[in-house]
């Protein structure tokens, strides 16, 4: 049985049976769903330079009208790697970072144009999101200098700290910096502040071929520097953005490192962000937050996983749906980010003497739910960005999600939420198998009334369904009949009299 305590049960005829009651609410962040977001890094660095790109990745992922909707992004200030070396051989990942040291002089100087084309990217984006647009920022390594390897991807030892003792102070004012010149100078609206990534692992090595990576202890060494960055932004007069927890690999971890912090530390972050790409601990993450009367987001996670049953092209957004409603159930955050939407990139021409990785194989799992194709300026879409929408589109900031128990055996997944301002209730609904699953929703304190949408997504690109819709038969009453078509997610909206 899924969280919430109540168990759903199979009629004799084969009928999935789910109930939907607010008394399985999530409450975090005092029941208002916060939104579903991707992290900048590292598509953004890559296509931000043509404008075409741009905005066509604006319109598709951020625009709730045109694309995805999405309206949580994440923008990764970059430490920048030592311009001498050449290890990070990725064509998107080697991001810029806002200081350098003048050759001439061996001073450090600040370049506000070196990330113009993350930049460029997150301005489309916001715009796009319109009011919903929820900034944050994070980083996954302090300049190259102020590191005890001089590599911004880790140390030589890979599990001991990277930034030098004597630079915590320093790579904290870096980063109440840049927030302040995006907020002030930019015009930016930055409403949180990450200043590590996953970095009780052995993840980050130097010399890395990859990406940015720092490692940084649980206990004394986190503890410094969330307490220094509070104080930093604070003395910019950015009381405002709030700051953040680690943003660990996985709930255990994250666990470990909110009881192993200073009292100082722990006042300081306002909500707890945390990944899911172990999720061992998972619950234990979620009831500490409700203990703690602290928000919760799921801020970053992917994977090539696979789901369904003969599913073909649907069989990676059946993994993402899948892993969305799991997720959601375990922690019960106010926020589900994706790692990053574009994961390769196709051009002839590549990027400073790289070669790009190509499309996506989207005959099995893949990472992204997109590709960038530089030549043709456009942005290759799949059945996984398709399924992630079914969610994205129609839980919507400020709805109030409802957890929904369901047998794994049944090949059903089910999430809901109730939207007050429209007077709605929404159910994503997931069918794993590779029949067509009959299913009632069983509402408690909600009527129906009013004619339901149906949006489907199930098949192949070329030839399958992509948020198709149709309008269903009026709905009344407490409970509603549905049909799953196979390997499919679709979503129902239905208006509500009461709830």
């Amino acid at each position: 049985m899924l969280s919430g305590g109540i168990q759903s049960k199979a009629q004799s005829a084969g009928n999935t049976v789910v109930k939907v009651s607010m008394d399985n609410a999530i409450m975090t962040n005092n029941a208002s769903w916060e939104g579903w977001g991707t992290s900048l890094c590292w598509w953004a660095n890559r296509i931000g330079y043509n404008e075409t790109l741009t905005q066509k990745s604006a319109d598709v992922f951020f625009d709730k009208n045109k694309g995805l909707g999405l309206n949580i992004m994440r923008y990764n200030v970059g430490g920048g790697d030592d311009p001498s070396h050449d290890h990070i051989t990725r064509t998107d990942s080697d991001v810029p970072g806002w200081m350098y040291i003048d050759p001439a002089t061996g001073e450090r100087k600040w370049d506000y144009t070196a990330d113009q084309r993350q930049l460029n990217v997150l301005r489309a984006a916001s715009k796009a999101a319109g009011k919903d647009a929820y900034i944050e920022i994070f980083s996954n390594s302090p300049p190259y200098f102020m590191t005890v390897s001089g590599c911004s991807t880790g140390n030589f030892k890979s599990d001991e700290d990277n930034i030098k003792s004597d630079e915590y102070d320093d790579f904290a004012e870096y980063m109440a910096h840049v927030a302040d010149y995006m907020t002030n100078k930019m015009k930016f609206d930055i409403r949180s502040v990450s200043p590590m990534n996953e970095p009780n692992t052995n993840f980050w090595p130097a010399m890395n071929y990859k990406q940015e990576g720092c490692h940084i202890d649980n206990g004394q060494s986190q503890s410094k520097l969330l307490e220094l960055t509070r104080e930093a932004f604070d003395r910019h007069g950015l009381q405002n953005i709030l700051l953040t927890s680690s943003d660990e690999t996985n709930p255990a971890l994250q666990v470990e490192e909110i009881r192993t912090m200073s009292p100082a530390a722990r006042k300081a972050i306002e909500r707890i962000s945390v990944h899911t790409y172990g999720i061992n601990g998972i619950r234990e993450m979620g009831q500490l937050a409700k203990d703690e009367k602290i928000n919760l987001w799921m801020s970053e996670v992917d994977g090539n996983g696979v789901a369904g049953q003969d599913a073909g092209e649907m069989a990676a957004g059946l993994w993402l749906a899948d892993k969305i409603i799991s997720d959601i159930n375990g922690l019960e955050p106010s926020a589900w980010v994706l790692w990053q939407v574009i994961d390769t990139h196709v051009s002839k021409e590549g990027y400073k003497g790289r070669v790009d990785k190509g499309p996506l194989n989207t005959q099995k799992g893949y990472w992204g739910t997109a590709w960038a194709d530089h030549d043709t300026e456009e942005i290759a879409l799949t059945q996984k960005y398709y399924a992630f929408g079914q969610f994205s589109r129609y839980i919507r900031p400020g709805s109030t999600v409802i957890l929904c128990s369901t047998e794994r055996s049944s090949g059903v997944r089910v999430l809901a939420s109730v939207d007050a301002k429209h007077r709605s209730v929404t159910a994503v609904c997931v069918n794993l198998t590779a029949q067509e699953k009959p299913l009632t929703l069983s509402f408690d304190g909600i009527t129906l009334n009013g004619k339901v949408r149906q949006i489907r997504t199930s098949g192949n690109l070329a030839d399958g369904e992509h948020w198709s819709e149709t309008m269903g038969e009026k709905a009344a009453g407490s409970s509603h009949d549905l049909t799953l078509a196979p390997n499919s997610v679709t979503t129902f909206v239905i208006p509500c009299r009461k709830f």
